[in-house]
């Protein structure tokens, strides 16, 4: 199911069941006069109506009186995430973070615990940025969807919270490769090879594990590190024997008179890939 078919699945399950509650009561409440309040049922169902109409401003609007006319109702706690919903939707995607952050850490038990969940990484992952820019956002949407796949495994938004983490994973690990490509081409290996040892460390199951298993033969080479060097190659080769990066890195050794060879004792040793790429 889409993200559009679940929020209009979410909207008609809360629609449902604003229609099977009680009305709020009308006694005096704050600042206002008792001619002043709208029972919390209607205020909710008028802002479902507003949001099926496209009328998102309105909608909220409802909301904000809901709130402010009956705070500590049922309804209002419904409507934390409809407003999260509406913030999405609205492009304010900070906003709708925030929300569903507020009605988890208040209700994080309730039944729309999970949605709100996934409302928040997706409000991160409309605006993770170019991977040439920093990626913070990506790991926060990265960090958002995994909480939601280890605290509501069963949810119906586990298939595609594991999907947009796999797209998070792949642009974390892509902007490591852009940094230590940097490095390589200024001749700081050092710098070089911290950055594509965290590809194969920590985004092992990308596509980008090839090319920095690669780069680290060539950069390890460089430093006359050769132990080092004909162990990357031998863990390429042997997890991507048909890779054009490790054909290059075969070439590469054999330039020096050598050949890959795996070390017992290397920080490669335990990653030896069981699953390849994903």
């Amino acid at each position: 199911m889409t993200f559009m078919g679940k929020s209009k699945k979410l909207l008609l399950v809360l629609t449902v069941a604003a229609l099977a509650g009680c009305s709020g009561t009308d006694e005096k409440s704050g600042d206002f006069a008792v001619d002043d309040i709208t029972p919390a049922d209607a205020l909710y169902n008028q802002a479902l109506a507003n949001l099926d109409a496209g009328d998102l401003r309105t909608a909220q609007k409802r909301i904000g009186d809901l709130n402010s006319q009956h705070p500590y109702s049922e309804y209002s706690r419904r409507s934390l995430v409809l407003d999260t919903f509406i913030n999405y939707r609205q492009g304010k995607y900070a906003e709708a973070a925030s929300a569903g952050k507020r009605f988890i850490q208040l209700y994080p038990s309730d039944k729309d615990a999970a949605y709100a969940q996934y409302i928040i990484g997706m409000s991160y992952f409309k605006q993770m940025p170019h991977i040439t820019r920093d990626q913070s956002v990506a790991q926060q949407s990265f960090d958002a969807m995994a909480s939601l796949v280890e605290k509501y495994p069963e949810s119906e938004y586990v298939e595609d919270a594991r999907r947009k983490m796999r797209v998070t994973k792949d642009q974390l690990a892509g902007k490591q490769m852009l940094v230590g490509r940097y490095y390589q081409e200024r001749r700081e290996f050092l710098a070089s090879i911290n950055r594509f040892r965290r590809v194969v460390e920590d985004y092992p199951d990308t596509r980008h594990v090839e090319e920095a298993l690669a780069r680290l033969t060539e950069s390890y080479f460089s430093l006359g590190l050769v132990e080092e060097a004909q162990n990357s190659a031998a863990v390429l080769g042997h997890n991507f024997p048909d890779s054009t990066w490790y054909n290059d890195s075969y070439a590469l050794l054999q330039t020096g008179g050598l050949e890959p060879r795996e070390a017992k004792n290397s920080w490669l040793s335990g990653l030896l890939f069981t699953g390849k790429k994903t």
